[in-house]
C-alpha cells in the first residue's frame, strides 16, 4: 500500500491527493479504499466529507471527527468551497467557454446540474485504428456549481466531448483506439484545485496533473 500524500493538516481536516484507482469508501469486494487505507496511515479513524470517483485522482478533504465532517460537508454544499477539475477529452466543444446545464438522472430522478468549463488546449493525434485515424484531445478546466454523481463525465459526454478513458459514459470503441495507440488506460480526470476558508481567509490548494494525464 502506497502512502497517500497529505498537503495540509489542522485540528479538523486533512487535505490529501487521492491516487486514481483507489475507491473512496470500502465495501464488499473492495480490497483497498481511502477510508480504510488512510486511517491505517494516520493511525486513527477518518471521516469522509465528499467523494471522488474511484478512477478520478486529486484533491480531497478528509475530516478527523464526525463534527468536523458535518461542518465541512455543509461548507461544500453551501458552495463556499470551490472545486476545479481538469479533464482530457476525446473531441471538441462547440464553444471554448460556457456552462452546461443538462439535468442528471440519479436513482431514477432528474436532478439539476451545472458545470462551467473552459477549453485550455486542443491537440490533434493520429492512430492506426480504422475510423479513428485523427482524434482531437481537448484539455478542459471545469468548475462545479452542483455535485451530482458522475456530473462532469455525463455533461461532457452529452456534449460530444467524452473524457478519454471513460467507458461508462464515453465511447468504448474510441477508448480502445486511444488505449492501443496512445496507451491511455484510465480515466483522464483530476481534481486539481480547491479553494476553501481557513483561518479567516480563502486559501487555495493546487496540484499538477498526475503523470498519466501529462500528454498534452
Amino acid at each position: 500500500m502506497n502512502s497517500i500524500p497529505v498537503l495540509y493538516e489542522d485540528e479538523e481536516i486533512y487535505m490529501i491527493n487521492k491516487p486514481a484507482g483507489l475507491s473512496v469508501q470500502g465495501g464488499q469486494g473492495v480490497t483497498h479504499s481511502l477510508d480504510n487505507d488512510f486511517a491505517k496511515q494516520v493511525g486513527c479513524k477518518v471521516f469522509l466529507v465528499h467523494r471522488l470517483d474511484k478512477d478520478t485522482s486529486g484533491l480531497m478533504i478528509v475530516a478527523k471527527t464526525p463534527f468536523a465532517a458535518a461542518r465541512w460537508t455543509k461548507l461544500i454544499s453551501s458552495k463556499i468551497v470551490k472545486k476545479e477539475y481538469i479533464a482530457i477529452c476525446a473531441g471538441t466543444m462547440k464553444q471554448k467557454k460556457g456552462v452546461i446545464t443538462e439535468t442528471v438522472t440519479q436513482h431514477g430522478c432528474e436532478k439539476s446540474a451545472v458545470t462551467y468549463y473552459t477549453v485550455e488546449q486542443e491537440k490533434q493525434v493520429q492512430t492506426e485504428i480504422e475510423g479513428f485515424e485523427n482524434i482531437t484531445l481537448s484539455v478542459i478546466r471545469l468548475k462545479l456549481e452542483t455535485g451530482r454523481m458522475h456530473q462532469i463525465r455525463i455533461h461532457l459526454a452529452k456534449n460530444g466531448c467524452p473524457i478519454a478513458g471513460d467507458d461508462q459514459h464515453g465511447n468504448f470503441k474510441l477508448n480502445k483506439a486511444l488505449k492501443k495507440s496512445l496507451k491511455i488506460k484510465q480515466l483522464l480526470l483530476a481534481s486539481v484545485r480547491l479553494t476553501l476558508p481557513l483561518n479567516g481567509k480563502e486559501q487555495v490548494f493546487e496540484i499538477e496533473l498526475p503523470p498519466h494525464m501529462k500528454m498534452c
